[in-house]
């Protein structure tokens, strides 16, 4: 197979999927992760695909991928990490959980739990956790985003102030290098926000392809959670920036 034609299949298969990693195109190909890599680059220096670490994707810094697609991506590393996390959450606790498919998998690793207390604007979550008798589930009030389940709004806000939790679990979009925390819903932000500011300890759950991830509104930094929990190592600026700020980081 040459080059152009492989790179094309490549384009075609990220505008299918909306991400593709690394490991699954060199599978797929047969080829080495060098010479994938060097494909990508070379499709992102023409503008065809934007290049993440561990993959690419063609997406815009506007607007999310479709929940559907969010939903099955990296499904494994998103249960590693789920089932890692929920270690550190114990029976009777207090919890927020925030908006995303990262935040709906640790949700379901949380049934074995006894006694939760939780606070969401995740209509998901809720459904999730609606099932456990033991569990106290409140749904935050405000809009409904139809293409996701998600609760956002100044009275999501004003929902949130109400309480203070035990933990703070919150999923991201994107993680720039300098450790800003991205997403694309400037008031699903403000709710997150919130939900950090309201929290006695924030876990934030993120899988490698959120590194470099691009979206266009900062919702705080890497450094205000306690714990961050992924799937491989991030960078030595990133490390760093976690090292610095006391930030423990849980590699699954």
């Amino acid at each position: 197979m040459t080059q152009r034609r492989r790179q094309d299949l490549i384009l075609e298969k990220v505008q299918q999927a909306g991400f593709v990693t690394i490991d699954e195109l060199v599978e797929h190909f047969k080829v080495t992760p060098q010479t994938i890599r060097r494909d990508l680059n070379q499709l992102a220096n023409e503008k065809k695909l934007q290049r993440h670490h561990g993959g690419a994707g063609v997406e815009s810094s506007t607007q999310n991928l479709a929940y559907q697609t969010r939903k099955i991506m990296e499904l494994e590393a998103k249960e590693k990490i789920a089932r890692e996390l929920v270690k550190m959450i114990p029976d009777g606790a207090s919890l927020f959980i925030n908006i995303g498919t990262t935040t709906e998998t640790i949700a379901r690793a949380l049934l074995n739990h006894r006694d939760l207390r939780v606070v969401t604007n995740n209509l998901h979550v809720a459904s999730i956790l609606s099932v456990k008798e033991d569990f106290t589930v409140i749904v935050a009030g405000g809009e409904v985003r139809s293409r996701d389940g998600g609760i956002v709004g100044e009275a999501t806000r004003d929902f949130i102030n109400q309480f203070q939790m035990d933990f703070g679990i919150i999923g991201i979009s994107g993680i720039h290098s300098d450790g800003t925390l991205l997403d694309y819903d400037y008031r699903e932000v403000r709710v997150a926000q919130t939900i950090i500011a309201n929290s006695r300890q924030v876990l934030l759950a993120a899988d490698h392809t959120k590194f470099g991830r691009n979206a266009m509104v900062r919702l705080g930094s890497i450094t205000q959670a306690d714990h961050f929990f992924t799937d491989r190592r991030p960078t030595a600026e990133i490390c760093q920036l976690l090292t610095d700020n006391q930030v423990a980081l849980h590699i699954v």
